[in-house]
């Protein structure tokens, strides 16, 4: 599935220092704790103490000590300020209108007016997250959206704005893996589609913070 994919994009190595922006309910945050075998550091990050909370007692039960939860606010918490500059890999699961999931959940409703809020929402969590990036680090911008209005219009818009990162070609990466998706996985984005891959829709950008600009 698309959701385990987004950890391993990452190439994440023990003893880094990693954070998972919008950890909702841990399950990637747990994917790369096993991936970083539970060494280094991550900080994960949700606006909902709930949630935090249920992920402490999945870490609890799976033995996992490298990670700790952070509440936050919203995305521009300043807690996460003492961060900046120092995380070698970030990842963001950005809340989206989960369109990618219609197959399952074909009664789902959404309107034109809630897209908007969403769109500027992702825009607005991938600028508060970038500065968290050190310079070589990668930032994993994923949802599970089939709409370019989320996916490559936000990564379009990100870039235009910050011109210190640069893509990283998902292929090379999936390469690197050994995992073969096929046409839609050959480019710089990662595109899962329901009728091609039997997935949920899922979209996947990797982000280097280029040394020396800022």
């Amino acid at each position: 599935e698309g959701s385990q994919l987004v950890s391993l994009l990452l190439e994440t190595k023990p003893r880094e220092h990693v954070v998972d922006f919008c950890a909702g309910a841990g399950g990637k945050t747990l994917h790369l704790a096993v991936l970083m075998e539970n060494r280094g550091q991550i900080i994960a990050c949700d606006v909902s103490k709930k949630r935090l909370d249920d992920l402490r007692t999945r870490l609890k039960r799976a033995g996992v000590d490298n990670v700790h939860p952070q509440l936050i606010s919203d995305e521009n918490d300043r807690c996460m300020k003492k961060y900046h500059g120092k995380m070698a890999r970030v990842l963001i699961d950005a809340p989206c209108s989960g369109s990618g999931t219609l197959r399952r959940n074909p009664d789902m409703k959404w309107r034109p007016l809630n897209l908007e809020s969403l769109i500027q929402r992702q825009q607005s969590i991938l600028a508060a997250a970038a500065p968290l990036v050190k310079p070589g680090g990668r930032l994993v911008y994923a949802t599970c959206s089939l709409l370019k209005e989320e996916n490559e219009e936000v990564i379009t818009d990100f870039l235009a704005k910050q011109t210190a990162f640069r893509l990283i070609p998902v292929a090379a990466i999936l390469a690197r893996l050994n995992i073969n998706l096929g046409d839609h996985a050959e480019g710089t984005l990662l595109r899962l589609l329901p009728h091609h891959h039997a997935t949920d829709g899922f979209f996947a950008a990797v982000l280097e913070r280029q040394i020396g600009l800022s």
